[in-house]
């Protein structure tokens, strides 16, 4: 009955774990992966897309920032866990614009993942053949080193790093 189902289920457990685990499988680096920071939401209005996680949802809103080096405005939406970052167009050389004019709704850009050693993870992350879309790290939105990844080596997805 449901004592044997809880029985088998809980030795089916115990094997898994004293197997071999996942992390045991990954080797070992100078650099960790950490939390998800953020999902990062490319909007061609910031103003109606703050208003509805603001007003509609109810949700702690940061500040709008520019950010002229990356070439965006960028506000974040506070969740328990994480955040959501708005991002719009800051001048004429914004790769935001061109994403836009691609999706004209907006849609999903990038996600964040925090790292404890930035410079690290690059080097490993190159000898790895995976490639960064800038040399060094630059200054993100929360004043911290950030690089991005090439999402054709990341399946798709534009991952961006943040030192923690």
């Amino acid at each position: 009955g449901l004592l044997t189902r809880f029985q088998t289920s809980a030795s089916t457990i115990r094997t898994l774990s004293s197997s071999n685990s996942f992390s045991q499988n990954i080797p070992s680096s100078l650099w960790k992966l950490g939390r998800l920071n953020h999902v990062a939401i490319a909007v061609p209005d910031l103003e109606k897309a703050q208003s509805f996680y603001k007003d509609v949802l109810g949700a702690q809103m940061s500040n709008i920032v520019a950010l002229p080096e990356h070439g965006v405005y960028t506000v974040f939406v506070e969740l328990g866990n994480t955040k959501l970052e708005l991002i719009h167009p800051l001048g004429e050389k914004s790769p935001i614009e061109s994403f836009l004019q691609k999706n004209k709704t907006g849609g999903m850009h990038h996600i964040c993942i925090e790292v404890d050693d930035i410079k690290a993870a690059m080097t490993e992350l190159k000898e790895k053949k995976i490639r960064t879309l800038s040399e060094e790290p630059k200054i993100g939105a929360h004043g911290k080193p950030v690089v991005f990844l090439h999402p054709k080596d990341c399946h798709g997805v534009l991952v961006e790093l943040e030192q923690a």
